[in-house]
């Protein structure tokens, strides 16, 4: 049996086309469905829905063979920018150049941002990305208070908990709407495929064969 652990919403949107092109059809919508192990067309082939947040842990641990989530997720979790895994036992064999963002820095418009960045100032940041704000901010020895949230991230600002707040931005429609504005790239973000080594090693045929579909879609 091959599990593959997939979030709702983009990511498992996205990621239906290149299933496909690897002859795999998930059998039932999760956003219908309660169901959290769905089945395939594939018997030897099943999906778990969980947490675009728990995806790693849940490849790390052996408790699926294959993941999806973005790149934002696996440094929380544990890889370098560069996407290497460490000793995590995870290995990212590709960039599926699906569900593409960016995180940025974003501060209410009349906050001058270029003044409390100087080297040496201290800022308060909100984010759930603690691990890529604080070495951002780091790089650039600007000393960091990081106030950790779950959602709402815009709030923080507006309400004075925060200067600044470290967030996925893909329109930038949401900032505008709360009188925001972003004043820092700070990474692309892509979704990317995420295997378990030791499954690797055990199922490798029929894995190979689903990251070499995979790489065939995505090639240009």
């Amino acid at each position: 049996m091959i599990t593959l652990a997939l979030s709702k919403g983009r990511i498992f949107e996205e990621t239906m086309p290149l299933l496909r092109a690897a002859g795999i059809e998930v059998l039932e919508d999760p956003e219908k469905s309660r169901k959290l192990i769905l089945t395939t067309n594939q018997p030897n082939v099943r999906v778990l829905v969980v947490r675009a947040s728990d995806v790693p842990t849940y490849v790390q641990y052996g408790g699926a063979d294959l993941g999806i989530t973005g790149k934002d997720t696996l440094i929380e979790h544990g890889m370098d920018w560069s996407g290497t895994a460490g000793g995590s036992g995870l290995y990212q064999p590709l960039d599926l150049q699906i569900a593409k963002c960016r995180i940025s820095v974003a501060v209410r418009a009349d906050f001058d941002y270029a003044s409390a960045v100087k080297q040496g100032s201290r800022l308060k940041v909100a984010t759930k990305y603690v691990a890529i704000a604080r070495e951002f901010f780091a790089a650039k020895g600007v000393h960091v208070d990081l106030i950790k949230l779950y959602g709402s991230m815009e709030l923080a600002p507006l309400v004075g908990l925060s200067d600044a707040i470290v967030d996925l931005v893909s329109t930038g429609n949401t900032l505008k709407a709360n009188h925001l504005i972003e004043v820092e790239h700070i990474m692309d973000i892509s979704s990317r495929l995420v295997v378990n080594q030791a499954a690797l090693k055990l199922k490798q045929a029929p894995i190979r064969k689903i990251i070499d579909a995979f790489a065939s879609a995505i090639a240009p």
